[in-house]
């Protein structure tokens, strides 16, 4: 082969538009994708189960990064795969729920109030108090008790248990949608008192 016959077909595809599209394409598919599964990913609100917190219908970005590099904390709000427990009842899209306990403490509630190893947790989140009793129940291991905002309208850990660490998809960073609740979903975890 000649050098101007070599220099043709590079000419070529540097040249050609469709290659040049098609290039682009699979350029941002391959990083549209690792971003998806490595670093961040949106997620919408189905339920009522995170009000007042997260309504229906809310669009939230969840962040994957920052459970690699620390445990997640009390007041997390975070979205997780289905346990075993949860896909014995068929379920198979994720949760989004709020971290209460963590891994060895003994978590109860009574009289409307969380009490972790005893101590009441502050919870200015939740849409109303609790009017169901749960517990005490020692979390194992690497898993948490998860609980919704909306505590009498929400399926969550007093029902089917526990979730653990390696189902974790990651934390709910951000609201971007409605835009006039725009923002941080950050709050000050619920410390005990």
């Amino acid at each position: 082969m000649t050098q101007s016959s070599k220099n043709k077909g590079s000419q070529f595809s540097k040249n050609n538009p469709w290659i040049e599209l098609i290039q682009t394409i699979v350029t941002a598919a391959v990083l549209s994708l690792g971003i998806r599964t490595f670093i961040a990913e949106a997620r919408y609100i189905p339920s009522s189960s995170m009000r007042p917190t997260l309504e229906v219908n809310d669009r939230l970005i969840i962040e994957k990064l920052s459970y690699l590099f620390r445990e997640p904390i009390r007041g997390d709000v975070i979205v997780f795969n289905p346990t075993e427990s949860l896909k014995a009842e068929n379920f198979k899209d994720a949760f989004i729920k709020r971290i209460i306990g963590l891994p060895g403490e003994i978590v109860e509630v009574k009289t409307g109030k969380v009490y972790v190893n005893g101590k009441k947790i502050s919870e200015e989140y939740i849409f109303e108090a609790p009017d169901y009793n749960y517990g005490p129940s020692r979390i194992p291991e690497d898993e948490y008790l998860v609980l919704g905002d909306n505590r009498n309208n929400s399926y969550d850990s007093h029902y089917w248990g526990f979730v653990p660490k390696k189902k974790i998809i990651g934390k709910a960073f951000v609201r971007f949608w409605p835009f006039d609740r725009l923002g941080s979903l950050y709050k000050q975890p619920a410390y005990l008192k």
